[in-house]
């Protein structure tokens, strides 16, 4: 609705000066220990997003229409809330929530602790104050936010600098509450809590609605973590109302699996992730409802990971491109329209045996779903969850794959693509590689993903072990970091290894073979954020750790490192002529200091 215009005349003139129009929403809510949200009245599940507003090449210099752009990409995946993470934004976000019927809360940029620095707690009320003077007139703003996991980098209690950066933050926090309530007391005031009950046992919960910021199943512990703190907050504090503020997991479109588990940032875990959480979200009437981590995938500077400086958490590339999960979010948000679509655009090249199933899923909010892959059905499969699994077996080549979506009322929606009714797209399976025919077999030592370098498009196969005929380890531990890996674009490849006396041993045609070994050693890793501290099993060393090389019982290194006391994190390779005539290909590493180690291996036939 629009409001009236706002006149400034100049008293001798009569003439107006200044002008401003605002646009009017009728609206009433509330939050419930018990009941969750209302609105106007009724039950109603906030449903949505946290939102960063990069974009690659401008960063966060966004025009207009990117920022209403990305509200209609939330509507239509059917979210009707809004968490303006971690600072205030464009007006043109909060037009676009207010037009099109997305709820916010907006909050101002406090994070991680409270310093002791002059005149902090004064700039934070002036933040404060702005903001909410600002938007104040937005109907779409129901939170104003002002602390998120303020708690995090503090000191633990039961140390010494404990006591003063509790008093701190608590006077902080206080001082902030009353201002909210000067400035508006229509609004419900709203902190972001990480995963510790220290914030409710100090006093922190003196907010209207109490945002948890949980990753269990990915910083920490398991995926039913999460159900048993929110069942374990709510028995406890059954009157406050609680948002799930943060979920995420990490996903990188090079890296896949058929094992897939947390922090091996697989396209497959994040799903497997957001799957676990959402229901349970949406089945409990006393969780108000949840913003989801992050809309995109967003650059941050100091973060590492599989994306150097991105965090990977999206549902959308940083392009606005909508990753395969977020149309679960579709499928389990939209009820007014039907949803399929085909949950393999993300993995779309594949790589395997003769006749091995594949996994193809299907997201849907219909209550059976039928795949047809170049013309043969797989037959109807009910939809459990918001989806349905088929094990299809592809032919080398192209593949089209079709799905329809079924209910009592439409027997049989007709095909249309882009999951209206239905879903139609093309896969590509390719054979594993054959040495004989001079094509490349590249392994991911340690590692239980397929990689498929975006430089090369070159497949890494996940690792295994050795079978007769085949290739694969013989002994050593499988390894994993975080750190940021220099010299490279293939980080993952290098993020992932196998430690200790250990052997490789590939059956191929005899002949003359190019075999290139990939180490980087990253037994000093490099400095993480707070939250990633306990990722990394890497032990730091003040030695290098140096081994010998041989292939094929021909030492090709004595006493090697690839570090030089100096290239720690840093992609290292080196390439070796092997003479196979007895039909396979024998790489050891024997350690003389420390433990050898061994990231990648990919062998070709020359002759």
């Amino acid at each position: 609705m629009q409001g009236k215009n706002l006149y400034y005349r100049y008293k001798k003139s009569g003439k107006v000066i200044d002008e401003k129009n605002h646009k009017v929403g009728f609206r009433w809510f509330s939050f419930d220990g018990e009941k969750g949200f209302c609105l106007n009245g009724k039950t109603y599940k906030l449903r949505g997003f946290n939102r960063h507003q990069d974009q690659a090449p401008v960063g966060v210099a966004l025009p207009d229409e990117a920022h209403r752009r990305d509200i209609k990409l939330m509507k239509e995946l059917g979210s009707n809330y809004i968490r303006i993470s971690h600072y205030p934004q464009d007006d043109a976000l909060l037009d676009a929530c207010d037009e099109l019927g997305l709820l916010a809360w907006e909050e101002i940029p406090i994070i991680d602790l409270v310093p002791d620095t002059p005149h902090y707690a004064d700039n934070c009320e002036r933040n404060l104050r702005e903001m909410i003077r600002q938007h104040y007139n937005h109907p779409s703003i129901i939170n104003w936010g002002y602390m998120n996991e303020i708690l995090l980098c503090t000191p633990w209690p039961g140390t010494k600098e404990w006591p003063a950066f509790k008093e701190r933050t608590l006077a902080l926090a206080h001082r902030l509450e009353k201002v909210l309530k000067d400035e508006d007391p229509t609004r419900k005031s709203v902190m972001a809590f990480n995963m510790t009950n220290t914030y409710n046992e100090i006093g922190l919960n003196l907010v209207d609605v109490v945002g948890w910021n949980l990753y269990h199943g990915w910083y920490q512990g398991e995926l039913n973590g999460f159900n048993h703190w929110c069942e374990d907050q709510h028995q406890r504090y059954p009157k406050k109302p609680m948002i799930i503020s943060e979920w995420g997991a990490g996903s990188d479109q090079r890296l896949h699996s058929n094992s897939a588990h947390a922090f091996d940032f697989s396209i497959e875990y994040q799903q497997t992730y957001i799957e676990h959480y959402l229901p349970f979200i949406e089945e409990k009437p006393w969780i108000s409802g949840c913003t989801y981590w992050n809309f995109i995938d967003f650059n941050v500077a100091e973060r590492q990971e599989s994306m150097p400086r991105v965090n990977n958490k999206g549902i959308a590339y940083n392009n606005r491109t909508l990753k395969d999960v977020a149309y679960y979010f579709k499928s389990m948000w939209r009820k007014d329209i039907p949803v399929v679509h085909i949950a393999s655009r993300d993995w779309s090249i594949r790589t395997g045996h003769i006749n091995e199933p594949q996994r193809i899923k299907v997201y849907s909010n219909m209550p059976e779903v039928e795949l047809i892959v170049n013309g043969r059905s797989y037959g109807k499969k009910s939809v459990q969850n918001c989806f349905a699994v088929f094990d299809v077996v592809l032919p080398f080549g192209s593949s089209t794959l079709e799905a329809k979506g079924f209910n009592e009322v439409l027997t049989d929606y007709k095909n249309k693509v882009d999951g209206n009714t239905g879903d139609v797209m093309k896969i590509q399976y390719n054979p594993l590689p054959n040495l004989a025919k001079g094509e490349e077999l590249a392994i991911n030592v340690g590692s239980n993903c397929y990689f498929i370098s975006s430089l090369s498009q070159l497949t890494w196969l996940p690792d295994q072990a050795y079978k007769p005929g085949a290739w694969g380890y013989v002994g050593a531990e499988s390894k994993s970091t975080t750190s940021e890996i220099e010299n490279t674009i293939d980080g993952p490849i290098y993020q992932t290894w196998r430690e200790g006396d250990l052997e490789y041993r590939i059956d191929a045609p005899c002949g003359e073979y190019e075999v290139e070994l990939l180490m980087a050693d990253v037994t000093k890793p490099a400095v993480q954020l707070p939250n990633l501290l306990a990722k990394s099993n890497t032990e730091s060393s003040s030695k290098d750790v140096r081994f010998d090389v041989s292939i094929n019982d021909e030492r090709k290194e004595s006493d090697f490192t690839p570090t030089d006391g100096r290239h720690y994190r840093t992609a290292f390779k080196r390439k070796y002529i092997v003479e196979n005539n007895r039909g396979s290909i024998n790489i050891q590493l024997k350690s003389l200091q420390g433990k050898a180690f061994l990231n990648g291996i990919k062998i070709r036939k020359l002759n």
